[in-house]
């Protein structure tokens, strides 16, 4: 071998010069034109071995030159700022800290990109993995020191907030530009997530759209997941697989006696994309729960803030979206914390309603979520329940009045009466799930109440809503795993009326099952204008009314009986 050749395999690498000048003299020779210690100190800064020392020592020199910095040096500045800090001694972060205190003081044109450095630590930092000769690329779940380093990314971020209040402006396009796609992991999406959450707490400015923002990433996740897939995943389970895996459980069936308390701590579904929605429901539900509470008790005033922020992302996303089975349930656990805020919602859906002013489809979503509200939520009492029928009634029965004076044809339309059938639904749905409690406590006060409703008149109008409605109100949501099981306490479930509480005038009226309706025959009518709950209802995908095991006789023959839907 030439003596003039270096042995590659037998001698080290060598070690790389470090430039050695001082930072305010190396910026002078770069603005004379000489870029060569310039250009060297970049590259030096990306070093992946580079010591603490030395990390110290460099903060330090262009700490005391932070006013020589201007926007030609952003490239440099950016090679600064993504040095491993948050990883390193309580010494270089420190040290960092100052630094950034100094540049944003400084220099408020580097503010965001110092943001940037900070949000771009909201994830677990990637990694990639060797899999059968494949790299793959993903977060690093199995990172101890990630409640440390997010703990620090949260403190630079409240410094640099300090010394410029404008920085809630600039922060939020810069979280939606780095949110996680929707694909990545479970774990990725979390932990940015909880950041994003974690930031509202010291910058409540932004809270509203932070949980725009993660609403509306959720529901592209609750959308693309029907609860039919759902069921269908589940339902292709093995119990074989189940048993390997105690992690694997099915979907939490909201109908099971079984108590939250019994169930499995943790549990995995087996559709990928509702067990990720499930896991960042409970990240959201855990958000609100700490912040509606201070050691353990409510506090009212912020929780009505929380209040306030979540009914304007019901009103401007969730309320506009199809097809949405999950999301909207922050809203009814939040509302599970104090009456006043469920009848303030209830309130709410009922101006929709009422609102001709707003397009017909939002009236119908509002009207399917009033009907679902006051059918499923266990902490809304009889009074308010009987309350909210008394006002829906009175509107339906408005509406009939209105159109049989009208001198025009009255005809079966959704088109044309949309809300209307939206209303009735709602009315037929609230007394399917809550007939007992309205009889229960006075049977006969309860009975006097349900006269009064004259439900006649309104099954038998022209407009036959029975034809339209009676096919969605048949069937219960299923609902999702860890999230579920905060939501089931809160769930009214299906109850059926025993003989000895059908009322006098039905008893003797249970002909044979030639003479019942279609839906008493728990068969779906065979007509192409039903109309779902609504666009976004909370028991949107219905089934099959045997789903549910709906009465064959009893209440719904009082209301529904000899009324045909064809």
């Amino acid at each position: 071998m030439d003596t003039g050749e270096r042995d590659f395999l037998n001698t080290p690498p060598m070690k790389t010069v470090r430039f050695g000048g001082r930072v305010t003299d190396m910026l002078d020779k770069q603005q004379r034109g000489d870029s060569t210690d310039y250009e060297l100190l970049k590259h030096q800064l990306t070093d992946p071995d580079i010591k603490d020392a030395q990390i110290i020592n460099w903060l330090q020199e262009f700490r005391s030159c932070v006013t020589q910095l201007s926007k030609e040096h952003e490239q440099l500045v950016y090679s600064v700022l993504r040095l491993p800090w948050a990883e390193r001694s309580q010494a270089v972060v420190d040290e960092y800290m100052s630094f950034l205190s100094n540049l944003v003081t400084a220099q408020t044109v580097f503010l965001c990109i110092c943001v940037r450095m900070v949000v771009s630590h909201f994830t677990p930092k990637r990694v990639t993995i060797c899999e059968e000769g494949v790299d793959i690329s993903d977060s690093d779940d199995e990172d101890e020191n990630l409640p440390r380093t997010f703990e620090r990314c949260h403190q630079a971020l409240q410094l640099i907030s300090k010394y410029v209040p404008s920085t809630s402006r600039f922060l939020l396009p810069i979280l939606q530009e780095n949110f996680p796609f929707i694909q990545k992991s479970s774990r990725t999406l979390e932990c940015y997530i909880h950041n994003l959450l974690r930031v509202t707490v010291y910058l409540p400015v932004i809270r509203r759209d932070v949980l725009e923002l993660i609403i509306g990433k959720l529901l592209k996740l609750d959308v693309s997941a029907s609860r039919a897939d759902i069921e269908e995943a589940e339902e292709n389970v093995t119990d074989s697989q189940r048993t390997e895996d105690l992690m694997e459980e099915g979907l939490f069936d909201m109908d099971e006696d079984t108590p939250p308390e019994h169930l499995p701590s943790s549990t995995l579904m087996a559709h990928p994309e509702a067990e990720k929605l499930d896991a960042l429901m409970s990240v959201l539900m855990a958000y609100i729960k700490d912040v509606c509470h201070i050691n353990g008790c409510l506090h009212v005033d912020q929780t009505k803030d929380v209040y306030r922020d979540l009914l304007s992302v019901f009103d401007k996303v969730i309320l506009t979206t199809h097809a949405s089975c999950h999301v909207q349930y922050l809203l009814f656990y939040l509302c599970s914390f104090r009456l006043a805020l469920a009848e303030a919602f209830l309130d709410h859906l009922w101006k929709i309603l009422q609102n001709l002013s707003q397009p017909a489809v939002l009236r119908q979503a509002a009207a399917g979520y009033l009907g679902s509200f006051l059918a499923r939520a266990k902490f809304v009492p009889v009074h308010t329940v009987r309350a909210c029928l008394d006002l829906l009634l009175s509107w339906i029965h408005g509406y009939i009045h209105n159109q049989d004076g009208s001198g025009s044809p009255v005809c079966c339309d959704i088109s044309l009466h949309g809300p209307f059938y939206a209303a009735c639904q709602a009315a037929f749905y609230t007394l399917v799930f809550r007939h007992r409690a309205l009889l229960e406590a006075d049977m006969r006060k309860g009975l006097e109440f349900l006269q009064g409703l004259n439900l006649e008149r309104v099954v038998m109008c022209q407009l036959n809503p029975l034809k339209v409605c009676l096919p969605a109100v048949t069937n219960l949501f299923a609902a999702v795993t860890r999230s579920g099981q905060l939501i089931e306490p809160l769930y009214q479930k299906w109850e059926e009326l025993c003989d000895t509480e059908l009322l006098p005038s039905t008893k003797g009226l249970q002909g044979s099952r030639d003479d019942e309706d279609d839906f008493l025959r728990e068969e779906t009518p065979k007509t192409e204008c039903i109309m779902g709950m609504t666009p976004s209802s909370l028991d949107s995908n219905l089934q099959s009314p045997s789903s549910v095991g709906s009465p064959r006789t009893g209440f719904h023959h009082f209301l529904f009986m000899s009324v045909r839907c064809i």
